[in-house]
């Protein structure tokens, strides 16, 4: 997985492509909390923001 990262970073880095950050973050973000909540009593109150 680090391997991953730097790879990607050192694309966005090079390509000058610092856009594709928030981006990354946000979906990293939202498919933690979907697999996080998964199965939770929490769930359905989740799902309710989308």
């Amino acid at each position: 997985m680090g391997d991953f990262v730097m790879e990607l970073w050192a694309f966005m880095k090079e390509r000058k492509k610092f856009w594709l950050l928030p981006i990354i973050i946000v979906l990293v973000l939202l498919g933690s909390l979907i697999v996080l909540t998964q199965g939770s009593a929490v769930a359905p109150f989740i799902y309710t923001l989308f």
